[in-house]
C-alpha cells in the first residue's frame, strides 16, 4: 500500500468490453492491469459492469459470478498489492443478482458495493434483472485515503454521495457505462458527467474518478471521456473517445486544503439531517420503494 507522503496515482481503465464474452474481457483485464503495474499505478478503476458488458439482459444467469469464483481471484493475484476495481454481475445469497463493483489487492477481495440506484428508464432496464443494494460504506486503499465506490445512477442521488463522505471517504469512484441519449435526447450524457463529477469534487473537497467504457452495444453508444478531478473540482485528466489508461496523481494537501476552505463535511450537520427524514417520513409516510429496502 501506498505511504501518505507520497502521491496516489489513480488511473481509469477507459476499454471496450465484449459483450457477454467473460473470458475476453479478463484477458483485457490481465492485460490493463499489468500495463498499470509499469506506470505505478497505485489504484485502477474499469468501467460498471467491466467484466461483461452493460445490455446483458436474460444471460445475466450465465454470466454471473459468486464472489469467490476462480475468475475474480485470479484477477485479484494479478493487481498485487495494487487496488483494482473492475465491475461484474454478482450472485449474491438466496439467488439474488446485482450490479456490482469489486475492489481487490494482493489477492483478496477488500470490498464490494451493489449499486443501489437502477435505472428503468430512457433505453434502460437494470430493474428488470437486478436486486438493488442497500447500503453506502467506504473502504481503505491507503493511509489516509478513504473511497466510496458508486457505480453510474448512484451518483445521480446526492443523498448517496453525502452519505459516502460523512462515513469518511476521501477519495469518490465511479464506475459507469454512459450511452449518448440513454436517457432521452434532450439528456446531454457527456456534459451531464462533467457537471455531476465537478460538483461532487467541489462540493464535497473529494477527488473524483469517472471511467466509463467505449464501443456500441444493443444500439447504445458509449463515448468515454474518463476524467480524474481533484479535490477543487479542476481536470487533472480526461480522455477522449478511443481505448487508453487515464492516470493522474492525487495529493492528500490539496484534500486537506480544500477541506479547510470549504468546509462542507464538518458542516453537515446529520442530526438535523436525520430527525427531518423522520419528520417529512411521519407526514408523508413510507414510499413503497423505501419499504421494498
Amino acid at each position: 500500500m501506498t505511504s501518505a507522503l507520497h502521491p496516489l496515482r489513480v488511473a481509469c481503465a477507459q476499454i471496450e468490453t465484449v459483450p457477454g464474452d467473460r473470458d475476453a474481457n479478463v484477458a483485457r483485464h490481465l492485460a490493463v492491469i499489468d500495463e498499470a503495474r509499469g506506470r505505478g499505478v497505485d489504484l485502477l478503476l474499469f468501467p460498471e459492469l467491466s467484466l461483461v458488458g452493460y445490455a446483458i439482459g436474460e444471460r445475466t444467469l450465465a454470466l454471473a459470478l459468486h464472489r469467490r469464483d476462480p475468475i475474480i481471484g485470479r484477477l485479484a493475484e494479478a493487481a498485487g498489492p495494487m487496488t483494482v476495481v473492475f465491475g461484474l454481475i454478482e450472485e449474491g445469497p438466496a439467488a439474488q443478482f446485482y450490479n456490482c463493483a469489486i475492489a481487490v489487492r494482493d489477492g483478496d477481495i477488500v470490498f464490494l458495493h451493489r449499486k443501489i440506484n437502477l435505472p428503468s428508464y430512457g433505453a434502460l432496464e437494470e430493474g428488470k434483472h437486478f436486486a438493488d443494494g442497500r447500503y453506502v460504506e467506504t473502504f481503505a486503499v491507503a493511509d489516509p485515503w478513504i473511497a466510496s465506490v458508486q457505480i453510474c445512477a448512484d451518483m445521480w442521488n446526492p443523498a448517496l454521495v453525502h452519505l459516502a463522505a460523512l462515513h469518511g471517504a476521501t477519495l469518490l469512484l465511479g464506475p459507469i457505462s454512459s450511452a449518448v441519449e440513454a436517457v432521452g435526447a434532450e439528456f446531454d450524457n457527456p456534459a451531464g458527467w462533467s457537471l455531476n463529477a465537478r460538483f461532487y469534487a467541489m462540493t464535497y473537497g473529494m477527488p473524483v474518478a469517472i471511467c466509463n467504457r467505449i464501443g456500441v452495444e444493443s444500439g447504445l453508444h458509449f463515448y468515454g471521456q474518463s476524467r480524474i478531478l481533484d479535490p477543487f473540482g479542476a481536470v487533472l485528466a480526461e480522455a477522449g473517445s478511443e481505448e487508453t489508461l487515464l492516470v493522474a496523481d492525487l495529493d492528500y494537501a490539496d484534500l486537506r486544503r480544500a477541506r479547510y476552505l470549504l468546509p462542507t463535511v464538518r458542516d453537515s450537520d446529520l442530526e438535523l439531517v436525520a430527525r427531518e427524514i423522520d419528520r417529512l417520513i411521519g407526514i408523508l409516510g413510507v414510499p413503497d420503494v423505501v419499504r421494498r429496502g
